[in-house]
């Protein structure tokens, strides 16, 4: 017989809400999953009186609000809200902001985020100070009395710099101003941001949480209602809300996110230590490793180190494009300085710290050896890499 009620979300551990949380069988015919809502509007019993909220799928969607739920007792917050994308939820955050307002923002961006604030929202007549933020003193140091938000990524892209989120959202709150993590990198299986004192976690759901890369889609969570609406009302206003099948697949993604997190750890660790040892590698930047300067505070605030490793090759970015070029079972390596941070100004990119040889694996759950393999040959071919000669 199939159990009709819903999950208690206070005794129920991860692994449990990630599966039922948000969700119950249908009780007209005991469908496990959530249906896939493709409807825009619904009917009202009354004009004007829609039933539970549902009157526009761009407002709210049944498949949307399950997720919804979902991630928001994955994170241990109030509520949470589901965008296109990770940057539709940043857009969101912004939008928020009015001219003269001021935030502060970690120098090792996401690219796409960095796009976002200097090239949008900075002509907007908004500031920003884009700092070091693994040392907490550049954080007070920049907070001013126009600062709206403390915006940070730990770890960070592409160089994995570990932020102490309690320390900063001491600061941010005698500030009085929000503290935004973005949790992507972490998943809400590693880190519980909202429990060190942040007050949203933004995610690109388009990662770790949907796990299978079919779905692009972003979220905010947090535990403020007034923050809520805030954000709603413009994602409302603007259409960033999620489809409902995109909430359909990060929904199945969530539901085996646990077991991934911690494959996706111990494989990384592995390919972290094997790349220590390699005569073509420069430096590796990995949180488990104790050579890591945030390492300590990794183990304070996260439950694994994650599955995300960066390291520097000795041939510069026509290394970086061999490695790439040679890797069959990794199918996206990260090059920053030619694809994702690519409009970061390149003088910007080096006094945050990142190398022209700087390489990002996102590393699976294929079997370890055939990862290990895999960077093996793409190292082999980093070291014969060159800078093409030059026309005349």
């Amino acid at each position: 017989m199939l159990a009709m009620s819903s999950i208690d979300p206070k005794t129920a551990r991860f692994e449990t809400r990630a599966i039922h949380a948000g969700q119950s069988p249908n009780p007209e015919n005991g469908a496990l999953m959530t249906p896939v809502y493709l409807n825009s509007t619904y009917a009202q019993p009354a004009p004007g009186e829609p039933i539970d909220g549902y009157e526009y799928s761009r407002t709210t969607n049944p498949t949307r609000t399950s997720l919804e739920r979902n991630l928001a007792s994955l994170e241990g917050a109030a509520w949470g809200l589901c965008f296109a994308s990770g940057m539709s939820a940043i857009d969101s955050l912004c939008a928020r902001l009015s001219p003269g307002d001021h935030v502060v923002a970690g120098l090792d961006l996401y690219g796409g985020t960095y796009r976002l604030f200097t090239k949008k929202y900075q002509r907007f007549g908004i500031e920003f100070s884009f700092v070091d933020t693994t040392d907490v003193a550049n954080v007070a140091a920049a907070i001013c009395d126009r600062t709206k938000y403390v915006y940070v990524e730990t770890p960070s892209n592409p160089l994995l710099g570990i932020t102490d989120i309690a320390a900063c959202a001491e600061l941010a709150k005698k500030a009085g101003c929000p503290l935004v993590v973005d949790n992507t990198f972490a998943s809400p299986f590693l880190q519980s941001p909202l429990e060190l004192g942040a007050d949203l976690v933004l995610h690109s759901c388009t990662k770790y949480l949907g796990g299978h890369s079919d779905a692009v889609a972003g979220a905010i969570v947090g535990n403020d209602e007034g923050l809520r609406e805030e954000i709603a009302f413009y994602q409302n206003s603007c259409g960033g809300q999620l489809g409902p099948l995109s909430s359909f697949l990060i929904l199945r993604g969530t539901k085996t996110l646990a077991l991934r997190m911690e494959r996706h750890s111990e494989s990384a660790m592995a390919i972290a230590k094997f790349l220590e040892g390699r005569d073509e590698v420069e430096k590796v930047i990995y949180p488990g490793l104790a050579s890591h300067p945030g390492h300590e505070v990794a183990k304070r605030q996260m439950r694994h180190f994650g599955g995300m490793v960066s390291f520097e090759l000795k041939t510069g970015v026509p290394g970086g494009k061999a490695f790439s070029m040679a890797t069959r079972v990794f199918p996206l390596v990260e090059v920053p300085p030619i694809m994702t941070h690519a409009s970061i100004p390149a003088a910007e990119r080096r006094a945050a710290g990142m190398a022209d040889g700087l390489v990002r694996l996102s590393v699976g759950v294929e079997h370890i050896d055939d990862l290990l393999a895999d960077v093996e040959r793409g190292l082999v071919a980093a070291a014969a890499a060159v800078e093409p000669a030059a026309t005349a």
